[in-house]
């Protein structure tokens, strides 16, 4: 049986322990998952899981969640996986040899501007209003139906549907924005 999102960061500010051991049964594979589409790498993926759950366990006194805890645990473990990449791209590019080596293939350009475009998303995401990003959120991360969304935000299904709506509109304008600046996307 799943806890709640309440229930866990009650537990948190309670029983830290307790709470982590329920975070890492229902998180810590999905985690990995989503984390290994981005590098690819299952070494890294644990690591920086594990590092995304360290800090949820240092920071569980203050921690002030106002997505899904799932959602959240998902951003969070993409942001640092994305981090990781960056930090490995600026290495690379300090050593000529590497740069020639890796960052000239297609697949490493091809990868390299999918996380550009990842980071704008992001932090389109990110900007969305609240009660807009809560819902994307719940239905893009969690792939909650809208009636699931309607159900446990006690709103409508139309304003499930509005949300939604604004949430792509919104997205598709930063994005579009994006591609207009000048990236390295074609």
């Amino acid at each position: 049986m799943e806890n709640t999102d309440k229930e866990i960061l009650g537990l948190l500010k309670t029983n830290g322990q307790k709470a982590m051991e329920i975070i890492y049964n229902q998180y810590y594979n999905y985690l990995c998952h989503a984390t290994y589409k981005i590098l690819n790498d299952s070494v890294a993926t644990e690591d920086i899981v594990q590092d995304v759950l360290m800090e949820i366990w240092k920071k569980k006194d203050k921690l002030d969640i106002t997505i899904s805890l799932k959602a959240y645990l998902r951003r969070a473990s993409i942001n640092k996986a994305l981090n990781h990449l960056r930090g490995k791209k600026m290495k690379f590019e300090d050593d000529d040899s590497y740069t020639e080596t890796f960052v000239d293939t297609d697949d490493s350009q091809e990868k390299l501007e999918y996380l550009e475009l990842s980071e704008v998303i992001n932090k389109a995401i990110e900007s969305l209003p609240e009660k807009c990003r809560l819902v994307f959120s719940m239905s893009r991360f969690e792939s909650m139906t809208y009636q699931e969304i309607s159900d446990k935000l006690e709103i409508s299904i139309k304003t499930v549907e509005n949300q939604i709506s604004k949430a792509l509109r919104i997205l598709r304008s930063r994005v579009k924005e994006y591609h207009l600046s000048g990236s390295s996307i074609k």
